[in-house]
This record gives C-alpha cells, structure tokens and sequence, in this order.
C-alpha cells in the first residue's frame, strides 16, 4: 500500500522529497549566539526530512532570551549560518529558519551586554529561567515596547530574513507560538495595551500580521511560513474568551498575504471549534505538530486536513527518522538531560551521538569544543 508520508510534495516553490518534518526544536548549542559547525552536523544527520524548520533564533539581541540560543542580526552570524544551509542542501534536504524573539521570556545574564527583556507590556511570565551564571532565576519584569519601538521589532524581523536568504535558507517560518513575542501580543493576559497594538483582536492581532507582511515582502509569501499554538498555556499564555475569534481572524488574514504554510503547535489539544476556523479560513498548506512518534497517527491525518506532520522529540533520538517509519522499525529514545545541556562529554552529547537504526553512527564531525 502507498504512503502518502513518503511522496513527494510542492511547498510554494519547492519540491520536498516527503510530507515529513523535523519541528523547530531549542538545543542550546549556539555558543556566543552563533551557528557552529557542531549545529550544522546535527542537521546534516537528519536532511533526510522533507524540510527542517530549524531552531528559533532571534531577529535581534534583545530576543535571545535563553542561554545559548542563536541570533541572526548580524553580517557574521549570516556567514556561520552558510554553513548549516550549504551542509543540509548538499545532502538533498530543505531548511527554513524559525525566528523567535522571546520577548518577556528572558533573564538579563541570558542576553548580550546591551541588549533588555522587551514585551508587548511591563508583565512578568512566571516561572523561572536557566542561566548560565546563576543557574536558575526567577524570569524578571520586561520593559513594555513604545509604539514606535513595535514598528523597529518589525523591521528586525525582516532584515533577519533578508539575512536568511543571503546564508541559504529556503524560507523563513514566523515563530508565533508557545508564549513568544508575538503570541505575547495576541494574548490579553500579557498585553494590555491602549495603543493600535492593544485592545481588540484585530489590534491584539496586528503585531504578528505586521512581521508576517514585513517578511513576505522582503523574501516572497511563497517562502513565509507561521507558527501558531492555539490554547496553549506554555510559557505562561493561558486561555482567554476571544481565542477561537482571535485565530479565525489570524488565518483569514494569512490567507490574503498568501503565506506558504500555517505550522500548528499541539494539534490535539486544539479546540475542534477553532481548528475547523482555521481550516476554513486558511485554504494553504497545513503542518500538524504534537507528539507524533509512528506512520499510522501520520497517515491518518495526512489523509484528513494535515498537508505535512512535523516530529519534533522523535527526531532528537532517530536522526534516520523517515528512514525508520518508512522500513517499520522502532524509534529510540532521547536523553531528556541533554536537551538543553551538554553530558559528560561535552555538547555533542545527546544531540549528534545517536546512531542509526543499523546501529551505525550517524555523525561524522567531532567538536573541538567541551562543556
């Protein structure tokens, strides 16, 4: 019996080699925030996906809110991002970047000398945050945008996708999901503006509409992609009464400017009334994402509404990934303790050591660096 996982498929101008994802996944390996040639290891064993969404990385310094995230801002971090790119697209794969700007989900010793947490308003998320230095902290109170700084955070985003086409990218995916800047935006319950950013829905909405028509008329529609995560309360978001209208008014909205794809965050969790919104009001391409780890649960809702499944925590483990649900064997598990951190042996640890199905190494890159 066919596959539908393993066919090719058109995604705005490319062609894919299958329907299978590698999900955005945050690994902390970007030491001083930049790409390395461990990272572009890592992503070269698993170039058998039909696209990698890489990492979120920020649009700016005051976005890199965790503790060895990487940035694209900057004419170096473009070049050390070549690598990544040429490494996937030399072994037949596609990659867009995720840019995430973690807004309010910062702590100071995470960001670079200069930079400051920055939200939609002066609002605390609660819990703590990893650092480095002190281990971890309590996440401070951010310092609220003015309007005309809103319209800056926008600007960034797109010089970062200017920046992405220039170091290879074949798209860019805008990270509006799991509690971000722009998810801090849509929510009331962390952004109680007055301004045209604050408010109503379509106010509350503006923010993330501004960066995705920045973008897209920076680099094309066609290789703009948007993350969303309806109900989610990662990150502190927690529900609120306008959601289902906040997100049909956000799909038909991205319908007009025409975006490549909506990536939805924790499918199954979705409330049915706002997924069938979503489906109704955005007619493109759809990516499911959550907890997807065999070919039934994928074929399944690839022969309903998913056009693409995205595995993020599977591919931590299973660098062969395509390789193992396309020949039916077991999926490894991953080493929790080395999501974030590097083991014993330093950052290669728990992110390019796991061996294929065969038990063959997957990598072939030793770094030259240690925890």
């Amino acid at each position: 019996m066919s596959s539908k996982a393993f066919e090719p498929a058109q995604l705005g101008p490319l062609t894919l080699t299958n329907r299978i994802v590698m999900a955005p996944m945050t690994r902390c390996r970007a030491l001083g925030n930049e790409a390395n040639e461990l990272m572009a290891e890592y992503y070269r064993q698993r170039a058998t996906a039909g696209l990698i969404i890489s990492e979120g990385v920020s649009p700016s310094a005051d976005g890199l809110g965790y503790a060895r995230i990487p940035g694209l801002f900057t004419p170096e971090q473009m070049t050390n991002w070549q690598r990544v790119t040429e490494t996937v697209h030399h072994h037949g794969g596609h990659i867009f970047i995720q840019l995430m700007h973690a807004g309010r989900v910062f702590h100071p010793l995470n960001l670079p000398e200069g930079a400051e947490g920055v939200a939609p308003s002066a609002i605390a998320a609660k819990g703590q945050m990893w650092t480095d230095q002190q281990q971890m902290q309590d996440q401070p109170v951010p310092r609220a945008l003015t309007t005309e700084e809103v319209a800056e955070v926008v600007q960034q985003y797109a010089h970062s996708a200017k920046l992405a086409m220039e170091a290879g990218f074949d798209g860019v995916e805008i990270h509006g999901a799991n509690g971000y800047l722009p998810e801090q935006f849509l929510n009331p319950n962390s952004n109680q503006r007055t301004d045209e950013y604050g408010g109503s829905v379509q106010n509350r909405a503006r923010f993330v509409l501004d960066v995705t028509r920045a973008v897209a008329a920076e680099i094309g529609a066609d290789r703009t992609g948007v993350r969303l995560s309806p109900g989610s309360t990662f990150n502190d978001m927690g529900a609120y009464p306008e959601m289902a209208e906040t997100y049909a008014y956000l799909a038909a909205e991205l319908q007009k400017i025409g975006v490549v794809y909506v990536h939805l965050v924790g499918t199954g969790n979705i409330p049915a009334d706002v997924l069938d919104s979503i489906h109704t009001a955005y007619t493109g391409p759809v990516i499911y994402n959550g907890g997807y780890r065999d070919l039934a649960r994928t074929e399944a809702d690839l022969a309903g509404r998913a056009d693409f499944i995205a595995f993020g925590i599977a591919y931590i483990g299973n660098p062969d990934l395509v390789e193992r649900l396309q020949a039916g064997q077991p999926l490894s598990e991953s080493d929790q303790a080395s999501y974030y951190s590097p083991g014993p042996n330093g950052f290669a640890d728990g992110y390019t050591d796991y061996p294929t199905a065969d038990g063959q190494p997957a990598g072939t890159f030793s770094p030259t660096y240690e925890a």
